[in-house]
């Protein structure tokens, strides 16, 4: 078990002989693999996820690169430059992105254990179009030489997919930092090579410590939700990790209500927490998968809200230059005076509260 994670990653399906010997390819899907000038691939693990037949399977459409990704009528341009304030006069590492005072994003790795399709850090991970340098040692001291900073998430690519020596020199030299009193971690492996979680990365992340470790995977469906995603996130539990979800709304994967509902609902199954629903980055070449604005917050009230149970709902959000902004309209208040609040529950039935003065 310690060395299949690896395994998988040297057997990646990153080849279109390779992917053929799974799936039964469409003509499509045939030539976006052969003319687009991309980086693909997934582990032979959650490739086997994938329906043999059905181009429009949840897993094969986050896996297999698409002729729709040249359509770019909404993608920004030098997005991510935008959305990590990255074109900023403050002096930083290519390894750190900041918008928040006391939180940054930490970048240590560049390669994935899947290249979603969607990717809103597409041009840094999948097309290689922005080139940065992510010097742990640069990013490490920049951290220590800034006493505001108390929260560190470590991020890629992947950051799990580094040596188990490399993530040990990481997260002790971040608790070290008197200032850092907490540490995420944003890594799809739980989902898409749950192999990764060894006896000796629980050690590494695991224990009882001053500085407490959340990991936040991303599961989009709940096909990909399986038993050996389950054994994983009990391990990371186990060992004192507690473990979030950060879904993306994706059109044609989950945009709509059973989906949503199923989904957050086998993630509590797994000891998931759901976390965040984002809105899908305006990235480009990702305009295919984008939904309304409004979709999330309708699924979420037509499909989780008095539907299931409230540990099943996340905040539907999306991520910009300026932090993470709620998407959430008011449905539930429809009314005021300066007597009462009128409210409306998910089945649409009407109740009053006291309007109390200031």
């Amino acid at each position: 078990m310690s060395e299949e994670w690896k395994d998988q990653i040297t057997n990646q399906i990153n080849s279109l002989a390779k992917l053929e010997e799974i799936i039964n390819l469409t003509e499509s899907e045939r030539e976006a693999i052969k003319t687009l000038d991309t980086h693909w691939g997934t582990t032979p693990y959650f490739a086997s996820l994938m329906d043999k037949d059905d181009p429009e399977c949840p897993i094969r459409k986050q896996v297999v690169p698409s002729l729709q990704e040249t359509h770019n009528r909404y993608g920004m341009k030098d997005y991510l430059v935008w959305k990590e304030n990255r074109a900023t006069e403050e002096v930083r590492p290519d390894s750190i992105a900041r918008q928040y005072k006391d939180r940054v994003a930490f970048t240590v790795f560049q390669k994935c254990g899947i290249y979603c399709r969607h990717c809103f850090r597409k041009e840094l991970v999948v097309s290689n179009d922005l080139k940065l340098d992510f010097n742990v040692d640069d990013g490490i001291e920049w951290i220590r030489q800034h006493p505001e900073i108390r929260d560190v998430l470590i991020t890629g690519g992947d950051p799990l997919l580094l040596s188990d020596e490399k993530i040990e020199y990481i997260i002790g030299s971040l608790r070290d930092i008197p200032h850092v009193e907490m540490i995420r971690i944003g890594s799809r492996l739980p989902i898409v090579l749950p192999q990764r979680i060894t006896d000796n990365l629980k050690r590494i992340l695991g224990g009882y410590h001053d500085v407490p470790i959340w990991l936040n995977t991303q599961c989009n469906h709940p096909k990909e939700i399986t038993d050996k995603t389950k054994r994983a996130v009990y391990d990371l539990v186990s060992a004192g990790v507690n473990v979030g979800n950060q879904a993306v709304l994706l059109k044609g994967i989950n945009d709509d209500v059973q989906t949503i509902r199923d989904l957050h609902q086998k993630l509590l199954t797994a000891r998931i927490r759901p976390y965040y629903l984002f809105y899908c980055e305006p990235a480009p070449g990702i305009d295919h998968f984008r939904t309304p604005v409004e979709k999330g917050a309708e699924l979420i009230r037509d499909g989780l809200r008095g539907h299931t149970t409230g540990l099943a709902q996340p905040m539907y959000v999306i991520a910009t230059n300026v932090g993470k902004i709620p998407l959430m309209p008011d449905y539930y208040m429809v009314d005021k005076d300066e007597e009462k609040y009128v409210l409306r529950n998910h089945r649409g039935e009407l109740t009053e509260i006291p309007n109390i003065p200031e």
